[in-house]
């Protein structure tokens, strides 16, 4: 063995009474820290770690693999050499071999043995890792490291920790006994993980332990005899966090212990057993693949025997299930696949079963599956679509169609200065109509094609597009008994939509911006026949009249009617663009719809009119603020003076999101009103209140409210949330959610995400709880 000695001159000072721990020697509180690194700390954190240095070099005491030919470096104030049989250094001592580095105040070296035996206090720090012990013993040749008393630090997920005795066995074992860890301040044990025999395995990414205890303010809470875990980023099956809460509609508290299994390294699987009061026992499931193409997840939920839903219900035994599955698929040349069904055993599944804390309930699931090809001028898709109606309240007559299948064909092309397009549909509708009559036994298929000829023009000044189409529909429809159910209609379209471009420049408040002035026209003609109430209703709807409905040369949606139209759109659009950072501040949208025939076309009763003008639609969006957007659209009547309907929106996060604010307003006349607020409002560094309430003018009543305290420090926090939602009879229920989540091992309970859900913002709150992006 080659052995390099470097000696000083000099003696060593003397032993420091105590030692400062790993952490200890790089926490400083919050004033001392460099300005990036207290620019990033939580507002709840009195302090932080210092960055950790790069080891000059070297990967301190857990680096790679050892080199054995590498020469021991030594260094010290005073040095004693027996030659070819022992070193003796005293006096800030460093000893160095390949990436392995290590400091004390003592070390001795017997050349023989390949040992090197350090004392301390001893320091060795590597890139993101610092770890210092009383004493320590290395072997030059295998590269085992035994350090006594240690003590550690992970800067990256700021984790401290210390061993009675900390063993680097090889190059990827390392065995610490009488081991604690936690991610709290020095001095700060809060919570921590202490286990008799930890053995981390780096080379298959996953650590063992024994006698796992987690303690809270130093007081045993938990105990495990063994446990697994990962130490990197390689997934390993054991148990997750268990979830616990309660709810008083019908579900009672529950506690949830989920298992995770890692099964492969392209499919896993999660189990979450739950004991829900006065139900039993829950089980969910869900399982993950993929492969070269994409992913696929199936979820299963089931209760053999519901004691509350059997009594409840007399006559039913209990039994309930759910099922989801989603599939999306990339084969390459712009094709792609996807499919997702879902199904449950009773409409009352989800307001017993299930803990959204989405106030609304769906009535229908959908089960569809298809294919797509999309290119730079051709669109195909061809796909099969289905439902179950999961709401008893729901008629025959307006169960939806199912698409046995759907082909959807879209095409462009250039024609020298025009532009030619074509947009088909054809469809198999098929509904179980036992017991209909009219229109509304009616099954079968339908085509339709949509060619155009357009002529478009575009310019710094502005755009201008004439065209015209051809709308044709073919009907071969069963069980009709008002004639021949082959039949076809023909509607012609012409359409011509200009638009203008003004802008100038100014400033505000020192701050320089462009205002433009868009003004646009949009004509629209459409001989349609006006009885088409002897066609069935598949899938068709009235559009919602709207601000950008202005624009659309038909108010149906789907297939079965073709509106008549003759008529002029005249609108104006101005926005407010900051030229110093290119974001949009402002924009103001007004229009109005000039009739010069009667809408004649209806879908059995609905979408007909003989006005001469249609409501004055506008919107407005600010973003005075990175921070701040308020948002608000509505109709007005100028015959009545009426307000149609109106949407007013304002959301607002701090620039850290410890701050949300949201306020909202919904109305349309004759049918809703409603006012939404939702805040998270930090009280102190450490106390936030959760708030959201939905308030119904008609019905005087809340219809959904969320009450919450949130607590942080640097280690730990916890929710409280309390909230009241309508179940499906239109009563109001309340629940309560908890979550208690530890820096570093992640959460119990299951308020977060839910909360989520909710309120604006909090999901990226609750990403930067313990960092920045």
């Amino acid at each position: 063995m080659l052995v390099a000695g470097t000696l000083g001159l000099g003696w060593a000072t003397g032993h420091a009474e105590t030692a400062p721990s790993a952490a200890e020697i790089d926490w400083r509180p919050r004033a001392e820290l460099p300005e990036k690194t207290r620019l990033a700390l939580p507002a709840f954190c009195d302090g932080g770690y210092l960055p950790s240095g790069n080891g000059e070099g070297a990967g301190g005491a857990f680096a790679g693999g050892v080199d054995a030919e590498q020469p021991l470096e030594a260094s010290g104030l005073n040095a004693r050499y027996e030659i070819d049989q022992e070193l003796f250094l005293q006096g800030d001592v460093r000893i160095r071999q390949g990436q392995f580095q290590v400091t004390g105040t003592e070390a001795r070296y017997r050349q023989a043995e390949g040992a090197v035996s350090v004392l301390g206090p001893l320091v060795s720090r590597g890139s993101d890792f610092l770890l210092t012990g009383n004493s320590a013993n290395y072997n030059v040749e295998t590269g085992r490291l035994d350090v006594n008393t240690a003590t550690f630090l992970l800067h990256g997920p700021e984790m401290r920790g210390r061993a009675g005795s900390l063993s680097r066995l090889s190059e990827q074992q390392v065995v610490m006994e009488d081991g604690l860890l936690t991610t709290c301040g020095p001095g700060q044990n809060d919570w921590a993980i202490v286990a008799s025999d930890i053995r981390l395995n780096r080379a298959e990414g996953f650590g063992t332990a024994r006698h796992v205890r987690l303690e809270v303010l130093d007081v045993p809470v938990f105990y495990w005899p063994w446990a697994s875990f990962s130490i990197d980023d390689r997934r390993k099956s054991g148990f997750l966090y268990p979830q616990f809460g309660s709810s008083t509609a019908g579900s009672g508290g529950f506690l949830a212990l989920p298992y995770y299994l890692n099964l492969a390294p392209h499919y896993d699987a999660t189990l979450t057993p739950q004991y829900m009061t006065g139900r039993g026992l829950f089980n969910e499931a869900e399982g993950r693949y993929l492969s070269s193409l994409g992913e696929t997840t199936l979820q299963l939920g089931y209760i053999g025997s519901d004691s509350e839903f059997a009594a409840e219900n007399p006559g039913e035994s209990g039994e309930r299930w759910a099922l989801d599955a989603t599939t999306r698929a990339v084969f390459g040349g712009g094709w792609s696949g996807y499919g997702d069904f879902s199904a449950v055993s009773d409409q009352d599944y989800f307001s017993d079963l299930n803990r959204n804390l989405e106030i609304n309930q769906a009535t229908h699931l959908q089960r569809k599956g298809g294919v797509t090809y999309r290119s730079d001028q051709q669109y195909f898709e061809a796909y099969l679509n289905d439902y179950q109606t999961i709401s008893e309240s729901i008629a025959n007559a307006d169960k939806p169609y199912a698409q046995l299948p759907e082909i959807i064909y879209a095409g462009q092309a250039g024609v020298g200065i025009l532009e030619a397009n074509l947009e088909s549909q054809y469809t198999v509708f098929y509904r179980d109509n036992e017991g209909l009559t009219g229109l509304d036994q009616a099954n079968g298929q339908r085509f339709r094609a949509r060619p155009e000829l357009a002529m478009p023009v575009r310019a710094l000044w502005g755009f201008s597009r004439p065209s015209v189409s051809v709308d044709y529909t073919r009907y071969d429809l069963d069980d009709y008994d008002l004639g021949d159910g082959a039949f076809d209609r023909t509607v012609p379209v012409a359409e011509w939509d200009n638009g203008l471009y003004f802008d100038r420049q100014g400033s505000l408040f020192d701050v320089p911006y462009n205002q433009t002035l868009e003004p646009r026209l949009y004509y629209v003609w459409a001989d349609a026949n006006a009885d088409q109430n002897d066609i069935p209703d598949f899938d068709t709807d009235l559009q919602t009249f709207r601000f950008d409905q202005l624009f659309q040369p038909d108010r149906f949606t789907g297939g079965d009617r073709v509106g008549d139209a003759n008529q002029l759109t005249v609108a104006l659009t101005s926005r407010f663009n900051d030229l110093l950072t290119g974001a949009e501040r402002a924009r103001f949208s007004i229009g109005q719809v000039q009739y010069f025939d009667d809408r004649k076309v209806t879908l059995f009763g609905e979408g007909g009119g003989t006005r001469s003008r249609s409501p004055l639609a506008g919107e407005v969006v600010l973003n005075p603020l990175d921070t701040l957007e308020i948002r608000s659209s509505g109709l007005w009547d100028p015959d009545t003076g009426d307000t149609e309907e109106g949407r007013s929106q304002l959301t607002f996060h701090s620039s850290d999101y410890r701050y949300l604010a949201s306020l909202g307003h919904t109305y349309s006349r004759g049918e809703i009103e409603q006012a939404d607020i939702a805040t998270v409002f930090p009280v102190t560094d450490r106390v936030s209140l959760i708030g959201r309430w939905v308030y119904d003018s008609d019905l005087n009543r809340t219809v959904g409210s969320l009450a919450g305290l949130e607590y942080n420090n640097c280690c730990w926090s916890i929710q409280v949330v309390h909230q009241n939602y309508l179940t499906a009879d239109r009563e109001l229920q309340g629940r309560i959610l908890f979550q208690i989540q530890m820096k570093g091992l992640g959460g119990s309970g299951g308020a977060s995400a839910r909360v989520a859900e909710a309120i604006y913002g909090f999901d990226e709150r609750e990403r930067r709880r313990y960092g920045t992006p």
